[in-house]
């Protein structure tokens, strides 16, 4: 066998570094590509579920309710009837007489729940209704003097553009997670308590 020149020597050891330099850097690019690019070597797990999470937080509330409301009892009087069977996504639930303001001497008072089907955001409403705007106003003022907590908002209640009352929502408990809103639409006055997404939905859509 003849021998190998020092010329051809010196080229394959050239054609071997190439090689190995070659090879090199396509394991580089495969890296790169697989975990750089377009991440298809990644665990996408945890993206994928902050993904999905971020994307249930996103979802709205639906507008209608998935629960049927209960219905009112044959002597409901016109004060009872007056309250709407749905309010978005709550639907009533519950009525009954109540006497949380006898001392302010209302004509009638009822407490109402309204309910998405998930108790944990309840709404109850507590409605009442005296003989002149003026008893109505002396029961708000004493309500919302009474109300602690930070305010949320708070305004004019209007009919066909007219001021006919005001209302105040104040939100309370731990990192504010309840709420509570208080309104006054001419001879009635409503309070209605609960978690704060629930009120802030539900008083800005009753139609009372």
């Amino acid at each position: 066998m003849a021998a190998m020149s020092s010329e051809q020597k010196s080229s394959s050891h050239g054609k071997l570094i190439a090689v190995v330099v070659a090879a090199a850097v396509v394991i580089v690019l495969a890296l790169l590509s697989a975990f750089v690019w377009p991440g298809w070597a990644m665990n996408k797990s945890a993206s994928d579920e902050q993904k999905q999470q971020q994307t249930t937080s996103a979802k709205p509330e639906p507008t209608t309710p998935s629960i049927k409301a209960k219905e009112l009892p044959q002597d409901a009087t016109p004060l009872l009837k007056a309250m709407p069977d749905t309010v978005l996504n709550f639907a009533r639930t519950e009525s009954a007489p109540s006497a949380n303001w006898t001392s302010a001497s209302p004509l009638e008072e009822y407490t109402l729940t309204y309910s998405t089907g998930n108790a944990a955001k309840d709404v109850t409403l507590v409605v009442a209704q005296w003989s002149s705007a003026d008893g109505a106003k002396t029961q708000y003022g004493t309500l919302t003097g009474a109300l602690k907590g930070t305010d949320v908002a708070s305004g004019d209640v209007k009919v066909s553009g007219n001021a006919t009352g005001k209302y105040v929502v104040k939100a309370s408990g731990g990192k504010a997670k309840t709420a509570t809103a208080v309104w006054q639409n001419d001879t009635v006055v409503f309070q209605a308590t609960g978690p704060k997404d629930s009120i802030q939905r539900f008083y800005s859509k009753f139609p009372l």
